[in-house]
């Protein structure tokens, strides 16, 4: 990779991001989907927890990002797209800026969005969290993340979870939260978007 990385992210509320990574080489386009959530909502561009921050997905996240997915690639693909399109060995620097420009963008328009799980110092990425809109009824948001392998293995993915069910809860203008892969399993809500198509 040739991009460096802006470690000064307490000035954060210019990124943004969303949900790229699985869907490469959309670039970035005009929104058309509705914004998730209401105009006076103040949607978090900083949340500082015990041991981690996040923060918007967005380019000057682009090396610390594909540094993380691309450690765990085999992980990934089995627990989060369960999918070989991504990650996979071959993104090259253009598709991970493409993928950290259209999260930016999605962000911006309030379409949906996504955020690094950064160490507290921003020098390492531990993981993503997403916050989208749900395609099947009854569901006004669906949350997804994901960890490192390595992250994985210390236990975080668990405690990661927890966090993010707190915090959405609490801060997020959302009454019914879908968790796939989680609360819901994956085969479940996979067949319950394919209905909804």
């Amino acid at each position: 990779m040739k991009f460096g990385i802006a470690a000064c992210f307490l000035g954060m509320a210019s990124l943004a991001g969303t949900p790229a990574h699985a869907q490469s080489g959309q670039g970035v386009e005009a929104p058309a989907t509705p914004a998730l959530v209401p105009a006076d909502f103040d949607v978090p561009v900083l949340v500082e927890a015990d041991g981690f921050t996040l923060v918007p997905l967005g380019p000057d996240l682009v090396q610390v990002d594909y540094d993380a997915y691309m450690s765990s690639i085999e992980h990934l693909q089995q627990t989060f797209t369960r999918s070989t399109a991504w990650p996979h060995e071959n993104i090259s620097d253009e598709d991970a800026m493409r993928d950290m420009e259209t999260e930016q963008a999605r962000f911006d328009a309030r379409e949906s969005f996504a955020y690094g799980v950064l160490t507290p110092d921003g020098s390492r990425e531990r993981g993503s969290v997403y916050v989208r809109p749900s395609k099947v009824a009854g569901y006004d948001a669906v949350v997804m993340l994901w960890v490192t392998q390595a992250e994985y293995d210390a236990g975080f993915d668990g405690a990661l979870y927890e966090w993010v069910k707190g915090w959405v809860a609490s801060e997020w203008p959302f009454e019914n939260v879908a968790y796939p892969g989680r609360a819901i399993a994956w085969d479940q809500w996979d067949a319950m978007v394919a209905a909804a198509e």
